[in-house]
């Protein structure tokens, strides 16, 4: 019997690094989303509430599935067992950044 994959995916949203389990990632028919179905919350028969997996758990009740940007991703992994979901700020003192975008304004063309 074939077990199940699990994965954990570690991802900028605004100005707070989010890291969330979820037993299906795929790329997203949208161009530039990776699409997570399932996701994966620790069991409610824990005595230890965690307050970041219950404010992800609000935040995510309801949805059937979400896609996240792929230049907001900061890392994907297989893993075996669930860990705890989390929301933790994203302060300069990290060593986690976005990709840079372009800037300044874009040349005009020549002909």
């Amino acid at each position: 019997m074939q077990k199940e994959s699990l994965y954990k995916i570690i991802f900028h949203n605004q100005s707070q690094v989010y890291e969330v389990y979820t037993k299906s990632v795929s790329q997203a028919d949208l161009f530039g989303f990776l699409q997570i179905d399932a996701l994966v919350f620790g069991n409610r028969s824990q005595v230890l509430v965690d307050p970041g997996e219950e404010k992800l758990k609000s935040e995510f009740t309801g949805v059937k599935r979400s896609y996240i940007p792929m230049h907001s991703i900061i890392r994907i992994d297989e893993v075996d067992q669930e860990g705890v979901a989390t929301v933790r700020e994203s302060n300069g003192s990290s060593n986690i950044s976005l990709f840079p975008g372009p800037s300044g304004p874009r040349p005009k063309p020549t002909s």
